[in-house]
């Protein structure tokens, strides 16, 4: 049986500074997509922190999304 689906989005942008996780521009955002397990959403994450490393205000994150939509649940 295949392991539970557990939705990770994956999301960056430019950020206003160091020191704070708020964004430049939130029109600019970029959704890198929508994956079924955290080890896809980390490889995406890599590969897009990698595409960036030259700008040091670039970040990319990965969101749990479904711990906002199941936060009752207690998987990763």
């Amino acid at each position: 049986m295949p392991d539970k689906q557990l939705l990770h989005l994956v999301i960056g942008g430019e950020l206003k500074d160091l020191d704070h996780v708020e964004f430049r521009d939130l029109t600019k955002i970029d959704l890198v997509g929508a994956f079924g397990s955290h080890q896809e959403a980390v490889a995406a994450w890599r590969r897009k922190a990698q595409e960036t490393v030259d700008n040091a205000l670039m970040r990319y994150f990965i969101v749990h999304a479904h711990k906002l939509l199941n936060p009752d649940d207690d998987e990763h």
